[in-house]
């Protein structure tokens, strides 16, 4: 059997279930049209997605019945509503009936006091349909600056086509007076089971306040753009431009957002506590306006990082991270993982110990040990590099007595110091220190 798209879904008439029903046999059943348009809210947190539906639909004077019916999808029936968009004083939406021992059917019964086509508005949630952002950032030759291009893919597993949709997804978090974990789960919205009308109350203090966000960000989304808070959440609506037509059990990629001439930070680290021998390479910006961003929030995911040749007619891979949700003003830094291109190696070249202290039985209590180390940095790129190379001890009791080289450390804790450097192209530095660690009762003699 061929799966039901969106406008057969809702024009679909089951006529026998009212053959033997005589409280609507004077009242003639009302289809549905093609829908004019549809606007996808879609909140990752919790598998939920606000369907705002419109249809011009053909009244006439008096009574009036519309059939719904939503079978094969996964739509919540207990959030169905329905208003109409002009001539708010003359049309009436006084309830929705579900038939007795029919399931995923809903009968709508609307009073008209005018005769002809009205726009009307369905509003639902429905689940299954989700989103994923991704972004490309490509770096200038000499890697001061790339571009980074935004793109959503959204994925719909919801049941139901989705024709000439808006999609507009919430990013950050929505504190919800009850998750839902599973609409698809729920029992059938008439019954009556006490523990099916606790989750209906819940459902509805929770489709109250998705609702009353969704109306908010709709009024944002026509403003400039902003971060919009309410309580303890904060999210912001992301609109995405143009129109898609998702069909079920498809995925889309579309576009969010480009920008150009980004400023980045190019950092390579070492730590080996941390990294082990790798030094690992780092590019960092800011979602501000000095950066060319600081426009939107950005959504968590996945930015893969390229590097354009020197002719310009090329890309190079240079790595992948994920980044968590980037609020405007934050900083992020990209791990891209280990460089072939700058190296460190450190080597203990002198070890001793000295001072020793004794206590009154001749056994050792303290001494100390010096250690000289010789650290050579490479940076075989075209390009300057700037490296950090951390060192941690197990100690709190030290000093550095001597070092040489183009960089002086700089104590970070009371348990580790840095190196700051800038290496030119193909170019290689070593760095020499000594450092007296205090150990036992010479502790004191820091």
């Amino acid at each position: 059997m061929r799966k039901l798209n969106a406008g057969m879904f809702f024009l679909t008439c089951f006529t026998v279930l009212f053959v033997c029903s005589t409280a609507f046999s004077k009242v003639d059943l009302v289809t549905l049209p093609e829908r004019d348009s549809v606007q996808l809210t879609i909140y990752n947190s919790a598998d939920l997605t606000l369907a705002r539906d419109r249809r011009p639909l053909m009244l006439t004077e008096g009574a009036n019945r519309l059939q719904f019916a939503w079978s094969g999808t996964l739509i919540d029936p207990t959030s169905l509503e329905m208003m109409s968009r002009a001539h708010a004083d003359q049309i009436y939406v006084q309830e929705i009936t579900y038939p007795p021992r029919v399931k995923n059917v809903g009968i709508w019964n609307i009073h008209s006091d005018i005769t002809g086509e009205v726009p009307m508005e369905i509003t639902f949630f429905t689940s299954g349909l989700n989103w994923d952002a991704y972004y490309i950032a490509t770096l200038s030759e000499d890697e001061s600056a790339m571009s980074l291009d935004g793109y959503v893919k959204v994925t719909n597993n919801s049941g139901e086509d989705y024709e000439n949709a808006r999609v507009r997804l919430v990013v950050g978090e929505i504190n919800l007076l009850d998750k839902i974990a599973d609409l698809a789960q729920r029992p059938d919205p008439y019954s009556t089971e006490p523990e099916v009308r606790r989750k209906a109350e819940l459902l509805g203090r929770a489709r109250r306040e998705l609702f009353a966000a969704d109306s908010q960000m709709h009024v944002a989304a026509h403003a400039p753009k902003e971060i919009v808070k309410e309580g303890l959440s904060e999210y912001f609506l992301y609109t995405i431009e143009g129109k898609e037509t998702i069909p079920d059990g498809w995925s889309k990629r579309l576009k969010s957002f480009d920008a150009d001439q980004v400023s980045v930070v190019n950092l390579y680290k070492f730590e080996k506590e941390r990294y082990d021998n790798e030094t690992i390479r780092f590019v960092s910006f800011k979602n501000d306006e000095e950066h060319n961003l600081g426009e939107t929030p950005l959504p968590d995911g996945t930015i893969n990082v390229f590097r354009r040749s020197q002719n310009g007619d090329g890309l190079h891979y240079l790595g992948a991270d994920q980044t968590r949700y980037i609020p405007v003003d934050q900083e992020v830094e990209l791990n891209l993982g280990p460089s072939r291109e700058v190296s460190v190696e450190p080597v203990l070249m002198d070890f001793a110990k000295e001072n020793f202290m004794y206590d009154t039985e001749r056994r050792i209590e303290g001494f100390d040990e010096v250690r000289t180390y010789e650290i050579e940095v490479r940076n075989l790129s075209e390009r300057p590099a700037k490296i950090e190379i951390r060192r941690n001890l197990d100690t709190g009791y030290w000093q550095i007595e001597e070092t040489v080289g183009p960089a002086r450390p700089e104590t970070i804790d009371e348990r580790s110091f840095q190196y700051e450097l800038q290496l030119a192209p193909r170019s290689t530095e070593t760095l020499v220190y000594t450092i007296r660690l205090y150990r036992g009762e010479r502790q004191g003699q820091k």
